[in-house]
């Protein structure tokens, strides 16, 4: 009961007055789940992009975080080829910093901070977090093809349905090295809608 009351209130207050560049809303009725959606910042690879997101909320929220990831193909350290995030306010205590003050409102502010200023020293991919630290013009490049490919409005506007597992995409030989690149197609198939 206090998931349902408090799920209304945060998305009250998230369709009054959104973040800057970040919308969220109720997936299908469904209380549990939530879709969102972020624009990439000016400045940064992701500029102009429209990135959606999944957020699955659990039982025990706000005492548990909600599980957030990418429905759109991301070039990033700290996201996987799943759209797993790895973000410490994502995760329980020890090793997480959730708290229940916090809320959906201000996770999807901090994923669009980290998609503006990524952490190389604890990736989810190591071969991309590498290349940032590294060659940083080649990871702009990869993450400004991705963002073109995948998540570019003309893209949205004709409606294409894009495959993120293209081999002639911009990713190239890294997908191959990515984690979680070995995922059966049933974790893969959402990532594919529109």
């Amino acid at each position: 009961m206090q998931r349902a009351s408090r799920l209304k209130r945060e998305l009250s207050l998230l369709s009054a007055e959104p973040p800057p560049g970040i919308s969220c809303w109720q997936a299908a009725n469904r209380l549990d789940e939530l879709r969102a959606q972020l624009v990439g910042a000016a400045g940064t690879p992701y500029e102009k992009g429209i990135f959606d997101l999944e957020i699955l909320v659990p039982e025990r929220y706000p005492f548990e975080p909600p599980k957030i990831r990418f429905l759109t193909p991301i070039y990033h350290p700290n996201i996987d080829s799943a759209g797993r995030i790895c973000l410490d306010v994502l995760k329980l205590p020890p090793k997480g910093a959730w708290t229940p003050s916090l809320n959906i409102s201000t996770l999807l502010t901090s994923i669009q901070l980290l998609m503006a200023e990524p952490n190389p020293d604890d990736p989810l991919m190591a071969s991309i977090s590498s290349e940032y630290k590294y060659k940083k013009e080649l990871f702009l490049l990869n993450a400004r093809e991705w963002t073109a490919k995948y998540a570019s409005q003309q893209k949205r506007a004709l409606g294409e349905k894009l495959e993120p597992s293209d081999p002639s995409g911009p990713e190239g030989a890294a997908a191959q090295k990515r984690k979680g690149s070995a995922l059966s197609p049933k974790e893969k198939s959402p990532r594919l809608e529109p």
